[in-house]
């Protein structure tokens, strides 16, 4: 089998920390963040012209709504930002009066919206530990908690079958499943899929986005480490090792016309000196072909 294929699909986008790709079925483009400059992007596969909007604050997802513009976790807040006028309608606050912020989030099949909080970050990776909490929200847009004492809460992503929701929190290094129902969105039985042992921090550095294949095996981003892990979730072992020219990688995606491009986010947030002359390409997005793999279309905010 021929390896895979690593390429930069948008150079240096990210000042900050991109994070958070979305692929856009129809559009056949890629949504993404800058988290600390509030930026919310957008990149045409097909022509290769970036649009970007800057939101007054951090934002840590941006998901396309079934009904028009995008769905943001500006700040503490869900908001609805409009594409054409940048006019954001906040639709949910939460964990009023710290310094917490919204990271990562994703849509469930039912087009319910799921998104996680973390506390305040002084250095990469580094936080006021168990701030965070998780919660969904439903396309009448009701919020609802579903787990606390999360240091950095990140990626998620479902099994096919829906029975199963993976949630990944950085800092103890865990990867959890819970049992999923998607009728009445909840979660239940957290138990622990993959776990980081000690001493594997330079190879394996801080879980942090993630996505399933169509194999229903785990691919995550590994910041701090250069790398991006495909892993069995019924064993906990590693698959697969994809190693790229920048140290903080973020969050991954499955996207292009057939779904099998993998897409990578970096960060250069922070990065002493000597690393970014060594990583130039560090704050841009990877894409990798010849995976033998495909993802599944993601879905839209249905809110």
């Amino acid at each position: 089998m021929a390896s895979p294929k690593i390429e930069v699909a948008v150079k240096n986008c990210c000042p900050s920390i991109g994070e958070g790709p979305h692929w856009d079925v129809k559009s056949e483009s890629l949504y993404f963040v800058d988290i600390t400059t509030g930026g919310i992007h957008r990149w045409d596969s097909k022509t290769g012209q970036e649009s970007k909007i800057n939101l007054d604050g951090t934002v840590g997802f941006v998901i396309p709504c079934e009904r028009g513009g995008v769905v943001a976790g500006l700040n503490r807040t869900i908001s609805h930002v409009d594409w054409d006028t940048a006019n954001t309608t906040v639709l949910a606050e939460v964990e009023q009066g710290t310094k917490n912020r919204f990271n990562d989030g994703k849509c469930d099949a039912s087009g319910r919206l799921w998104a996680g909080t973390m506390g305040f970050e002084t250095l990469p990776g580094k936080v006021d530990s168990g701030q965070g909490s998780l919660y969904s929200l439903s396309t009448d847009h009701k919020l609802t908690k579903h787990v606390g004492n999360i240091d950095i809460s990140n990626g998620i992503d479902w099994t096919d079958d829906n029975s199963v929701m993976y949630y990944i929190d950085s800092v103890p290094r865990k990867v959890y499943a819970f049992d999923f129902n998607i009728e009445e969105g909840t979660v239940s039985n957290q138990r622990t899929v993959v776990e980081f042992e000690p001493g594997t921090e330079s190879t394996y550095g801080l879980p942090d986005g993630m996505c399933i294949d169509n194999e229903g095996k785990i691919w995550v981003a590994c910041f701090s480490a250069s790398r991006v892990y495909r892993f069995d979730p019924e064993t906990g072992k590693t698959l697969q090792s994809l190693e790229f020219p920048a140290t903080n990688i973020t969050s991954v995606c499955f996207g292009g016309k057939n779904l099998d491009e993998l897409y990578v986010t970096s960060s250069m947030w922070k990065l002493p000196e000597e690393l970014k002359d060594q990583q130039p390409l560090a704050g841009s997005i990877f894409r990798v072909t010849g995976l033998g793999v495909k993802g599944r279309a993601p879905n839209n905010f249905r809110g």
